[in-house]
């Protein structure tokens, strides 16, 4: 795959986007999005309809969820799965709004995540597999999941350490309501293109060794990896989903530093 040397980052993203305040706000800062998605995927010989954008919408209030769904939004990403309820919860009259949570899961809110997403990116433990996949049966539901793979290496990143996926894998078919997509990472949250790029790399080539061997049912046709920062270089190495949230929002009320903690677990997916 080709790999242009003049793609940059841009992880600063505090007052690079102005806040969308109108519907047609949304509408103009999707098709800056989607026009760089189309050339990205130009750069790297993809097909753009192989791309699939989720706007990610946390700590944003209802009226901006419900200006981007009028823009055309259609599913949202949420890192929260409390926030993530009570939207969900308050804005049911959109009945072809869909919810993706992208952020690391407790066991003791699977029962929430069963109630109402359509999808969940962050599985990184047998036990949390286990408690949605109870939960599920329960709701009488299907949850499509992505494996949350730490590519970084970072102590501040949820997910399974690239060694412990294959294992995980072959867990997987005995949690029948969950059907399995493929595998979500966050990149180093750096300016160094290069140190970035090999995160996607290196997931990327993660699940084409494991395709080779995935149990039946198990489907590992998805990539979840780059945000408004870095997603043209997580294009260039094979995304399939591109969660954006600030390029299409704007900034929020705190800078990128708050939403990446350096000590402690952190929870930025956008």
């Amino acid at each position: 795959m080709p790999v242009p040397s003049d793609t940059q980052t841009h992880h600063d993203q505090h007052g690079r986007y102005p806040e969308a305040v109108t519907v047609e706000d949304f509408r103009r800062n999707l098709l800056e999005v989607q026009a760089r998605i189309e050339a990205a995927c130009h750069r790297a010989g993809r097909d753009p309809a192989a791309v699939r954008l989720l706007p990610v919408s946390k700590t944003k209030p209802e009226t901006s969820l419900r200006m981007a769904h009028a823009a055309g939004c259609r599913m949202l990403g949420e890192n929260k799965v409390q926030e993530a309820y009570r939207k969900w919860e308050s804005m049911q009259d959109l009945t072809d709004l869909q919810w993706s949570v992208i952020g690391h899961l407790q066991t003791n809110k699977a029962k929430l995540v069963a109630r109402f997403a359509a999808e969940f990116q962050a599985l990184d433990s047998l036990r949390v597999a286990e408690a949605l996949d109870r939960r599920l049966q329960v709701e009488g539901r299907s949850l499509e999941v992505f494996v949350q793979v730490n590519t970084s290496g970072e102590a501040s990143k949820y997910g399974l350490a690239p060694e412990g996926v294959p294992d995980f894998i072959q867990a997987l078919p005995s949690f029948s309501a969950l059907r399995v997509r493929g595998l979500m990472t966050l990149a180093l949250f750096s300016g160094e293109v290069e140190r970035v790029r090999q995160c996607f790399v290196l997931l990327r080539t993660l699940r084409d060794r494991l395709r080779q061997s995935a149990p039946v049912g198990i489907g590992l046709e998805e990539l979840s990896m780059g945000m408004s920062g870095d997603f043209e270089i997580a294009i260039e190495e094979g995304a399939t989903v591109v969660r954006v949230g600030q390029a299409i929002f704007g900034a929020r009320a705190l800078p990128d530093s708050h939403y990446w903690p350096s000590e402690a677990p952190g929870n930025s997916h956008d």
